[in-house]
């Protein structure tokens, strides 16, 4: 059993979905602390061929709430901005009615809860690029709520019954392979290969954007080539 977990994102780059495809089970980590200068609830889209901050607006943010304890703010004004400054950036984009459409109902969802919100966004996106995972909120296992860090991402993998357990890279430092080993389970790293696409208004490729960069500029099959296009470690020193 493979199982991924990572916290939810806004529309995140695109090595967010080779993880979620990559695993048997992906758990959205909710009930961990919301970081008020982290990436939770923002991402950067192409502007005039750079890269631009969107944001989703919340309220009564702490870092001493969880991320399943914030909520959304629904400032309609604001999402007609949101969506307005999306449009401008991709109209002429080859995919840009379909994909415009797309994200359109996926900001203007009602819902309010900050965690939910995202849960909804990265299913209805894995279902447009044809990801079958399975996925859970990790406020929906029952667990030991004194667990943090490490341990609390073994007791999740054990509730799993997971023997393979993929993380970013980027969060290669927070983890011990002999820890995980000595409880069954192999550690490894997804690494994101160089991927690269076709970028109007870009003089150079710019990476790591949100997907709805990806989704403007490649059709679903397209994208769903890019979502293998990974290698996965177990030799760590390849990644610091």
């Amino acid at each position: 059993m493979k199982v991924g977990i990572m916290q939810p994102y806004f529309f995140p780059y695109i090595g967010y979905w080779q993880l979620i495809k990559a695993v048997d089970k992906y758990v959205i980590y909710d009930d961990v602390n919301y970081k008020k200068r982290g990436w939770i609830n923002k991402n950067n889209i192409l502007v005039n061929g750079e890269a631009k901050p969107i944001s989703l607006r919340t309220l009564k943010v702490s870092q001493n709430k969880r991320i399943n304890e914030i909520e959304i703010d629904h400032d309609m004004i604001y999402k007609k901005k949101l969506l307005k400054t999306i449009k401008e950036a991709y109209s002429k984009a080859p995919y840009f009615e379909d994909v415009f459409k797309f994200v359109e109902k996926i900001i203007n969802q009602t819902e309010s809860n900050l965690a939910m919100y995202l849960t909804n966004s990265i299913k209805e996106i894995c279902a447009y690029l044809d990801i079958h995972t399975e996925i859970i909120r990790s406020s929906e296992l029952v667990k030991n709520e004194h667990h943090r860090g490490q341990e609390k991402i073994l007791e999740i993998c054990d509730l799993l019954s997971a023997d393979e357990y993929l993380n970013a890279a980027g969060g290669i430092l927070l983890y011990s392979a002999q820890d995980f080993q000595a409880r069954g389970i192999e550690l490894e790293i997804i690494n994101t290969n160089h991927i690269s696409y076709q970028q109007r208004d870009a003089k150079e490729f710019v990476p790591n954007l949100s997907i709805i960069d990806v989704m403007m500029f490649n059709s679903p099959e397209e994208i769903n080539a890019m979502l293998s296009d990974f290698s996965v470690l177990n030799n760590f020193s390849d990644v610091l």
